[in-house]
């Protein structure tokens, strides 16, 4: 049949005709196409980077506590600014938490947490960049970025995770809820 095809179009008297895809073709998009399905759903592989940056942000404000607003003098940091610190750095790392949890897929179905978690976590990510820079110009004083990234990659991770997820938030969570 395909033959009888090929030579009709070959003479001309069909011009609607398109060859038949091979299998390797037929194949190949139904791969492709299904290629995300075929993933696995990995919509909570986010709390895997909340969890260690949480623990990291409350574990260092719980170390400047009880609170004395003399602590901040030797970077130079008012007792107002000191206190923001070492409160930020324990509700950032609480807030983070919190907007993962606002993720759970039985929780976000509740109306506004899904929105709410997202505000918290973009909140959170802004507060970490903020504290980190912070540090990173009070004490640090790296002489370049290009130093900075290649000889502290700790406080180089932290503001990158809090970049992340003052950029990101719980986006894709509270628009797959508003989709679904």
């Amino acid at each position: 049949m395909g033959l009888i095809r090929e030579v009709i179009a070959f003479i001309g008297q069909d011009n609607s005709y398109e060859p038949l895809p091979t299998l390797k073709e037929k194949y190949m998009f139904f791969s492709i196409r299904n290629y995300w399905n075929r993933l696995p759903d990995l919509a909570l592989s986010h709390i895997l980077l909340r969890i260690p940056l949480s623990v990291v942000f409350i574990s260092q404000g719980l170390a400047k506590m009880p609170f004395d607003p003399a602590g901040g003098s030797p970077f130079g940091l008012i007792p107002l600014v000191w206190f923001v610190v070492v409160f930020g750095e324990i509700a950032a790392g609480v807030g983070l938490l919190a907007g993962a949890v606002a993720t759970f897929p039985r929780i976000k179905e509740i109306p506004y947490v899904a929105e709410i978690g997202d505000a918290v976590t973009r909140f959170c990510g802004i507060t970490m960049c903020s504290i980190v820079t912070g540090v990173i110009w009070t004490v640090i004083k790296p002489e370049s970025l290009f130093t900075f990234i290649l000889t502290d990659y700790l406080h180089f991770s932290l503001w990158a995770g809090g970049l992340y997820f003052a950029l990101r938030g719980n986006w894709a969570v509270a628009v797959n809820k508003k989709l679904g």
